[in-house]
């Protein structure tokens, strides 16, 4: 009886392929990413290596890719736990700020390859991990502490996040500033959030905001009025 020689999927090898990629990026640099660590990590040779990824950037690319999208799958499983929950909007924004600020703060060759614009405007992640963000914005203007636009509040946090990972990955661990992190999060917060609903009222521009957040959800409206409605909130929201 002949023996069966197993041929391993190219999925399998494009899966070890990025986890011994993921390892050594996260363990070493980019610059310990070579093809002969990466072959010998996920135990291919490095032809497999070019003509799955073409080129150690498309392998990298393809390691932030998929860490990224792990982290943010889990990012909005816990955001629609705290949806159905009833968590706190504003607990459940500054729980979500900490885990972005520690990821990036934990990844820092991993933050450094997706802080570049190219890379995030053609990531499918990076744009699930914007979604998230502005789900969590979302609720806020659902409950009325929002007093700007949520396009405005989601572009202040991504960056203040940003800026804070940038700054603290940037200064020697025993240097750092412990509340740096706390202390944009609270002048961004300042600068997006109402007082809380039972210690004041609702101005025009917090009603208006709360509105234009449920506006393209009234199924009682047409597509039209919908999007006319939506178009008059953010004209009025505009100039209060």
């Amino acid at each position: 009886m002949s023996a069966t020689i197993r041929r391993e999927a190219p999925a399998d090898n494009r899966s070890r392929i990025i986890a011994a990629a993921a390892r050594l990026l996260h363990e070493e640099g980019p610059a310990a990413v070579t093809t002969r660590a990466v072959a010998h990590g996920a135990g291919v040779q490095a032809p497999t290596i070019y003509r799955l990824f073409g080129d150690k950037d498309g392998l990298l690319e393809a390691v932030a890719e998929h860490v990224m999208a792990d982290f943010v799958s889990a990012k909005a499983a816990i955001v629609e736990a705290a949806s159905a929950d009833n968590v706190d909007p504003l607990d459940d924004l500054r729980a979500g700020w900490q885990t972005q600020i520690d990821f990036g703060v934990a990844n820092p060759a991993l933050f450094r390859l997706l802080s570049d614009p190219a890379r995030v405007l053609g990531s499918p992640a990076a744009r699930s991990g914007r979604r998230v963000l502005e789900a969590r914005v979302h609720r806020l203007a659902l409950v009325g502490r929002l007093r700007v636009t949520e396009e405005r509040a989601v572009g202040l946090i991504q960056a203040a996040g940003t800026g804070a990972i940038q700054v603290l990955l940037t200064t020697p661990v025993e240097e750092r500033d412990a509340g740096l992190a706390d202390g944009l999060f609270d002048a961004v917060l300042a600068q997006i959030l109402t007082d809380a609903p039972e210690r004041a009222e609702a101005g025009p521009l917090t009603a208006a905001v709360a509105f234009r957040a449920v506006a393209p959800q009234l199924d009682v409206l047409s597509g039209a009025e919908r999007a006319l409605l939506v178009d008059w909130l953010d004209r009025a929201i505009a100039v209060l």
